[in-house]
C-alpha cells in the first residue's frame, strides 16, 4: 500500500498537515515518531522545519538536507488517529 502524499503544511512546532492522493488528510506530531539527533537535528528550529516541501518524485515530504519520511508510516499513523477518534467517539455513545 503506497498513497503518496501530495500535500504538506508545516504547522506549529513539530506539526505537519498533509494529504495523500486519495484524499486523506490529517495532521501528524512528528515529536512522538523522531528524535531531533543526527540528520534530524536541524528540524528542530521552526526556521528549519518551515522549509519541508513535497517531493513527488518520493511521494513523500522532506526537506533541504534530503531528508525524508515514510510516506507507509506517515499515512499508517493518520488513519490509526481517525480510527481512534471513531472508537472513542463509539464508545461515547455506547457508555
Amino acid at each position: 500500500m503506497l498513497v503518496d502524499i501530495v500535500y504538506v503544511k508545516p504547522r506549529k512546532k513539530s506539526l505537519l498537515y498533509l494529504k495523500f492522493e486519495n484524499g486523506i488528510t490529517g495532521v501528524i506530531n512528528l515529536e512522538k515518531m523522531i528524535t531531533y539527533e543526527g540528520v534530524f537535528e536541524p528540524l528542530k528550529e521552526w526556521n528549519y522545519f518551515k522549509l519541508v516541501r513535497v517531493n513527488q518524485e518520493l511521494g513523500t515530504v522532506c526537506w533541504p538536507n534530503k531528508v525524508d519520511l515514510d510516506p507507509v508510516v506517515l499515512y499508517k499513523e493518520i488513519l490509526n488517529k481517525k480510527e481512534q477518534k471513531v472508537l472513542r467517539q463509539v464508545q461515547g455513545v455506547v457508555g
